[in-house]
């Protein structure tokens, strides 16, 4: 394949397509169940629960500091089977390209989410390209479906959680949604803050053998104030965080007072909250600090039963409280 930038011929079913497929997503993509000539295949699976995510993804700038559109692909896919309490096993992949899109760009991004999968022990087992006029995308997006295995009789949810239950997180959050801000040099503003994406899979099998593990979420867009919501919304209960134990690295930190954002609000793409038992705190927060992913764990807030209306409320450093209101603004759009 010679040409240096996508054309409209490579998404017309003929020649460039078909050279576009097997010259570059097939090659990366290696996997003897990628057959480019079917309209669909088989994939055999273990017994268990199936479990289906779908996602789609169109961060921009599309390479970023610590990943890229075609790793977060991959992670964000493989994080929501890992967090529903499920191993990952295939992926399908539909790409869609703007006209004009630089070949060898588009062959980086593919490598990388050639990578993740690798890491992450997924395979693509089918997927899609279709070619956007010039002007109609914003170069290159992508979805993605997952598929993957639970373990029959799993009892993971927001109906599991109970007052008293304790509220962790794997380590600092806003990492992400500030590395991408950073990329974008809207704000004039430089860096060195890397996106925290990667896959949580070590992180959710690691408290998966722990009794009293009640319900797992990623964090990603709205941040962990949306999580602290979702979790309110679905039990009745009042969740009560303490800001001065929820992890938030310095630069982010200094990022947001500068331009008036709530780390608590900005995505994470590789970060894991759990609501555990009071009992199993500790093991689960010893699990998690034992990984790479996890060394800063923290226990960061408790569940109780509402006198009102359920709410998420912050404890501040100060000893003032404040509530944690559901995201209406998106803050910083296309972040994942």
């Amino acid at each position: 394949m010679q040409d240096t930038h996508v054309s409209l011929a490579h998404g017309n079913g003929g020649r460039y397509m078909r050279e576009l497929i097997e010259e570059l997503f097939a090659r990366h993509l290696a996997n003897p169940r990628l057959d480019v000539d079917a309209d669909a295949v088989a994939i055999p699976l273990p017994p268990g629960d199936v479990l289906v995510t779908t996602d789609g993804f169109t961060v921009q700038p599309l390479e970023f500091p610590g990943g890229d559109i075609g790793a977060l692909a991959v992670h964000g896919t493989v994080n929501d089977l890992a967090v529903a309490g499920a191993r990952p096993h295939y992926l399908t992949l539909n790409v869609f390209v703007e006209e004009g899109f630089e070949i060898a760009a588009l062959e980086r991004i593919v490598a990388s989410l050639a990578r993740a999968t690798r890491e992450a022990g997924v395979a693509v087992a089918a997927g899609d390209t279709k070619v956007l006029r010039r002007g109609e995308g914003g170069g290159l997006y992508l979805a993605t479906t997952g598929v993957g295995i639970r373990e029959p009789g799993r009892r993971l949810g927001l109906r599991e959680v109970r007052a008293g239950d304790r509220v962790l997180v794997s380590g600092p959050v806003g990492d992400h949604g500030v590395a991408v801000m950073l990329a974008r040099e809207q704000f004039g503003l430089r860096g060195d803050l890397r996106s925290d994406a990667a896959t949580v899979l070590p992180l959710t099998e690691a408290l998966l053998g722990i009794d009293g593990l009640r319900f797992m979420r990623d964090p990603t867009r709205g941040g962990l104030a949306t999580v602290a919501n979702e979790i309110v919304r679905a039990t009745g209960l009042d969740l009560h965080l303490d800001e001065a134990l929820i992890p938030v690295r310095e630069p982010v930190r200094a990022v947001c007072e500068m331009l008036g954002y709530d780390p608590l609000y900005l995505a994470c793409e590789g970060r894991v909250v759990a609501v555990v038992a009071p009992e199993a705190t500790e093991g689960a927060l010893a699990a998690w600090r034992e990984l790479p992913g996890g060394t800063e764990a923290a226990l960061i807030g408790t569940l109780s039963e509402t006198r009102n209306r359920a709410r998420a409320i912050l404890r501040t450093p100060l000893g003032g409280e404040r509530v944690l209101e559901e995201l209406e603004d998106d803050p910083l759009p296309r972040i994942c």
